[in-house]
């Protein structure tokens, strides 16, 4: 019996967890151990605990309660109580999902205890090294004995940088989970109803990303531009604490009750709102994909994005914080007439165990 320690702490590694966490359970039952860490980045309920009962996640073995704090400070606690946790397991493999300072506090201490580490969602980049996600991705690939990548362009970006052992291009987990979940939100969630709102008649949007949030200047551009589209077509914005705390302290936009504010969905909700949306205007990466998964045209409030097989597709559009390009590129919207397999076939958290099953 072989020992994975897996490493989760916010929103998108806790839907890729429960699509490679299922596969465990279901075809390496006696053959692997899974034991979950949970670091507490993600505090709130509807962005943790709810998250591990809907998508059917075991339950952490811990729970290390970090959160808050600058990323120094909570990069470091969690390193601390990492390293106290695989002295004590000793795991064969450390598994660790994407970009966050929980990605990056497991791989660290893993590496200065020579446990191998497998990088789930490896070689994406953004390139803008003034995002604290571009350096923990860089840092946690380099430091990686197993990269799995999501696509080609991501294998390609790790090649330029001389990381070619032990790179796998597996397909984007998320593709697996959304696959399975979709049919289960439209059967369970009943938030269109609870929200009045009809299939293909509101946009969504989220804003969380600091950049965004702590620039007094984007955070209006952002939140006016939903403001106007408003004016059209319902805009349902669920409000990440952090950005409810800032927009709580403006008194300078005005407009904000036009707007559908909502407290964080469960995941089936949020499923289910995305899936059935006219259009989805967000900073967040996942939700960047899971747009182009359920067939609905994006408008990216960022620079740049790691995702850039969705914009040479033309499903989505970088459009900055700029209040005019934000609504320019809303009524120009248009569904491409192709929609390529750009992420695997769902099937990525096989190919995973498959590796993961080989090297240990």
């Amino acid at each position: 019996m072989k020992k994975i320690l897996t490493v989760v702490g916010a929103r998108p590694q806790f839907i890729k967890a429960a699509a490679v966490s299922r596969v465990i359970r279901e075809s390496y039952l006696n053959k692997v151990e899974e034991i979950i860490v949970h670091t507490g980045q993600h505090f709130d309920h509807n962005m943790s605990k709810i998250f591990f009962e809907e998508l059917d996640i075991p339950t952490p073995k811990y729970n290390l309660d970090i959160s808050g704090g600058g990323h120094g400070a909570m990069t470091g606690r969690m390193l601390e109580a990492m390293e106290k946790v695989i002295q004590e397991e000793r795991p064969d493999w450390l598994l660790i999902y994407g970009d966050t300072n929980s990605t990056l506090a497991g791989a660290l201490a893993a590496s200065k205890l020579h446990i191998p580490i497998a990088h789930v969602e490896a070689g994406l980049r953004s390139f803008n090294m003034r995002m604290p996600e571009e350096i923990n991705r860089i840092v946690s690939d380099r430091i990686s004995s197993l990269l799995f990548c999501p696509t080609d362009v991501a294998v390609d970006n790790l090649a330029k940088e001389g990381l070619v052992s032990g790179v796998h291009n597996v397909g984007d987990v998320m593709y697996d989970a959304s696959l399975f979940y979709r049919e289960l939100a439209v059967q369970r969630s009943r938030c269109l109803e609870d929200l009045k709102l009809n299939d293909g008649g509101y946009v969504l949007a989220t804003c969380h990303r600091a950049e965004n949030t702590d620039d007094p200047a984007r955070l209006s551009g952002i939140v006016e531009a939903l403001i106007e589209i408003s004016r059209e077509i319902p805009v349902v914005l669920p409000l990440h604490p952090r950005t409810k705390k800032l927009l709580m302290q403006r008194d300078d936009i005005v407009g904000l009750d036009k707007l559908i504010l909502i407290d964080p969905l469960p995941f089936l909700d949020m499923i289910r709102l995305e899936r059935s949306a006219h259009a989805i205007i967000t900073d967040s990466g996942g939700v960047q994909k899971e747009a182009y998964f359920f067939g609905v045209p994006c408008l990216t409030t960022r620079d740049e994005t790691e995702w850039v097989e969705t914009v040479s597709s033309g499903w989505n559009k970088l459009v900055g914080a700029d209040f005019d390009l934000i609504c320019d590129a809303y009524k120009a919207l248009a569904k491409p007439d192709s929609h390529p397999l750009l992420y695997g076939d769902g099937h990525a958290s096989k190919y995973i165990l498959e590796q993961l099953a080989k090297s240990v």
